[in-house]
Formats: C-alpha cells, structure tokens, sequence
C-alpha cells in the first residue's frame, strides 16, 4: 500500500490540485479550469484508433468549469433570490447529464444510469434545506447517485439479471469490460479520481476510505486496466477514453420538472403506506387488548393413569326388597323425610 505521500512499488500516485491541469476541484466535486484546457489541448489530435477524437473534457465533468470551485450556476432571470424550484433546476442542469455519464461508467447500464440520477436528486429535493446549505450540492447529488448505482440489491431485480448490449466499438467494449471487472470501490475510486478529476483526499472522503487505501484502490484499479487492454492508456489517455465511452450512446437527462414531481409523488406515497401500516397496526393492537384475557387461567393438567386400584364392580341385579326400597328413596328425595316422633319407654 502506498504511504502518506502516497507512494508505492509502482510509483508515485499525484495528487492533482486546480495547477496540475488535471480538473480537480476544492470540496468534493467542483471541478477547476485546468483540465478544460488540457482536454482542448488534445481535442485535434489523432488518437491510437486512427481517426481523429473531438473535446472529451467535459463529458464527464458539471458544466460551467470556469467558475469558482463549489459554484452553482443560478437560474437564468430569476431576479436576486431564488425560489427552491429554481436553486433545484440549476442544480440539476449543472450537475444531471454529467452524472449520467458517471453512472453508466460504474454500473454499464443505461437505464441504471438514469434511475440513479433521478433518485439521486429525488432525495436530494426531499432533503433541499440540508442540499442547500451544504458547502458542494454537487457532491452531495453526485454520492447519493453513486451510492444507489452500486447498491447490490440490483442484481435481484429482474429488468437487470440481463446486461444491456455493449457498446458497438470494440475499443469501448474491451473498456467497459474491464470497467466492471473491477471491484466496485475500485471502480469508483477509479472514475471519481481519472474520470471526473478529483484529488486523492477528495477521491477518499467520498468513498469513504483513507488516503492510503484510496491509493491502493487506484493503482489496483490502473494495472487492471492495463493489463486487458489491448494499448496503453495514461492517465490522461484513459481520462478521454473514459469520457468517451461515457458519452456513447443516450445519455440525455429527464427534466427537472419531472424529477421533482416524482419526488413529491414518491414522497407521498411513502407517506400514505406508512400511515397506512400505523392504522393496522393500531387497530391490531387494539383488537388484541380487547380480546386478550383479563387474569390468568392455568391450563387444565392432562390426565394421568393411576395404577394398583382395582376396578369398580358392576351392581348385580336388585331383589325385590331393594327395588322397593330403591322407590321409596326416590320418593323421600322429593317430598322429604317424615317426622320422627320419639316412643315413650
């Protein structure tokens, strides 16, 4: 594992800052001005395919990166304050189709991608007091859409048992497949720091390892890469294969609109289900204090055998001088016994 410095037996791992070039930003996910013109710089060049490959700078990236790191852009004529429809909408158009881009690369399905995103900023609208104060929105939206990309219960559900069609350019195929060979920690340790250009520190708070660790995940992750595919990408190079292979294909946001509305209709019936299962749950609890005894009963005890008494004999048949007496019991037995009246001696 590589140290403080971030060393290791493969080299050093550099921590890009806003000088290095590489689009790194302060926070968690604002990105600087560096690597726009570094990605300019290569947009005319020929790459290792023969042909030629435009810009990839910023598919991977929010737009707007020459503003000042963390920033938001505010809706267009929306006067000196904005409402929380309009701070969302913002937010959403700066940050949405990049995070769709980044989606796909950790999971490598289009319509994971998209759902992401949107529960992403449905809970980020559900939550928007806390989004709104906190110091990058944009990296708040962005690890709640990474979270739920990566979340394993996917794998059970039955539109996604069965991958989406790979990408029709081999180059890309053999990316992508090297892209989910990879643990998912390594996976988007690897996109956040050469894909959106995070620092190291930045790369690690997010994934929530330490330094060192996000180190290892990284230099793991690159000697994966390179080992399956077949021509060596650096880490600039494997930052516009990245990009390009992200922007292959639909990856068109929804609306913010609609995504807020969805929000609100989810919210809603959350809402109703919960207070659904608190009245049956209260009218069971009722029900069960209503019919619940009041005081113990102790449970009759099972019979048991008792041995060594011998059996009651049957009565034999009556003499005539018992069946008389026999009737004049029964007879006493409803009128009474007469009076005893005591003889004189």
């Amino acid at each position: 594992m590589p140290g403080d410095g971030h060393e290791s037996e493969h080299g050093p791992v550099p921590v890009r800052g806003p000088e290095s070039g590489a689009g790194a930003g302060s926070g968690r996910g604002a990105p600087s001005s560096g690597g726009a013109e570094s990605g300019r710089g290569r947009s005319s060049r020929t790459g290792g395919r023969g042909r030629r490959r435009p810009s990839w700078a910023r598919a991977l990236r929010p737009s707007g990166l020459n503003r000042a790191p963390g920033a938001v852009p505010a809706a267009r004529q929306a006067g000196p304050y904005l409402t929380p429809a309009q701070a969302f909408d913002a937010l959403y158009a700066y940050c949405a189709p990049a995070l769709v881009r980044q989606a796909y690369l950790l999971t490598g399905r289009r319509d994971l991608a998209h759902e992401s995103v949107e529960r992403a900023f449905q809970r980020a609208w559900d939550h928007w007091p806390e989004v709104a104060r906190d110091p990058d929105p944009a990296g708040w939206v962005r690890a709640a859409a990474h979270d739920w990309a990566l979340s394993p219960w996917h794998r059970f559900r039955r539109r996604y048992r069965h991958p989406e069609p790979p990408p029709p350019d081999d180059h890309d195929r053999a990316l992508l497949d090297a892209l989910l060979s990879l643990p998912p920690p390594y996976r988007r340790t690897l996109v956040l720091y050469d894909g959106v250009g995070l620092d190291l520190p930045d790369t690690a708070a997010e994934t929530e390892a330490s330094t060192r660790a996000a180190a290892g995940r990284l230099l793991y992750a690159r000697e994966v890469l390179a080992e399956r595919l077949p021509e060596p990408a650096g880490p600039r190079e494997l930052h516009d294969r990245l990009a390009e292979l992200a922007s292959s294909g639909r990856t068109r946001a929804a609306e913010p609109a609609a995504v807020r509305v969805g929000g609100e209709r989810r919210a809603r019936l959350w809402t109703r289900t919960a207070a659904a299962v608190t009245v049956v749950l209260i009218g069971s609890t009722a029900m069960t204090l209503h019919t619940a005894p009041t005081h113990y009963v102790p449970p009759v005890p099972p019979g048991e055998t008792v041995r060594g008494v011998p059996p009651r004999a049957a009565p034999g048949p009556l003499s005539d001088d018992q069946r008389e007496l026999r009737d004049r019991l029964r007879e006493a037995l409803l009128d009474g016994p007469a009076r005893l009246t005591p003889e004189a001696r």
